[in-house]
Formats: structure tokens, sequence, C-alpha cells
């Protein structure tokens, strides 16, 4: 995830000639702005491999083998 975050944040940085007519009111460069898309997409990942993880802890391993 934090890869993938930071060349995101890389290729965001070397394209600010054309996100420029799509930011309103932000400088190309903001770090707020590119903080908060990293944490938004961050949040996103983790609540994505959590709620599968959680739901996993609840099967027995022994039946889930033995049905496959």
């Amino acid at each position: 995830m934090l890869v993938g975050i930071g060349c995101g944040v890389v290729g965001a940085a070397l394209s600010v000639r054309l996100l420029r007519s799509f930011l309103f009111g932000v400088t190309p460069l903001d770090p707020g702005a590119f903080a908060a898309a990293a944490i938004v997409l961050l949040a996103v990942a983790v609540l994505a491999a959590y709620l599968p993880a959680r739901r996993a802890t609840r099967v027995d391993p022994l039946s889930a083998l033995r049905t496959h």
C-alpha cells in the first residue's frame, strides 16, 4: 500500500502541468492535498484487507481444509 501511494505521489508530482487544469483553489504541489488523498487511499486499503481477514478468523481451519 505504501509503495503504491509513494508511486502515486511521485507520478502526481511529475504530472503537475496536467493537474493544473483539474485543480481549483489548490496549488499543484499542495502537501495537504497529497496527504489527504494518501490517508483516504490508505484507509480504504486497510479496510479492504481487514474485513475479509476478520471474517476468515471465524472459520475453523480444519473444516476449511477438509472441504477442498
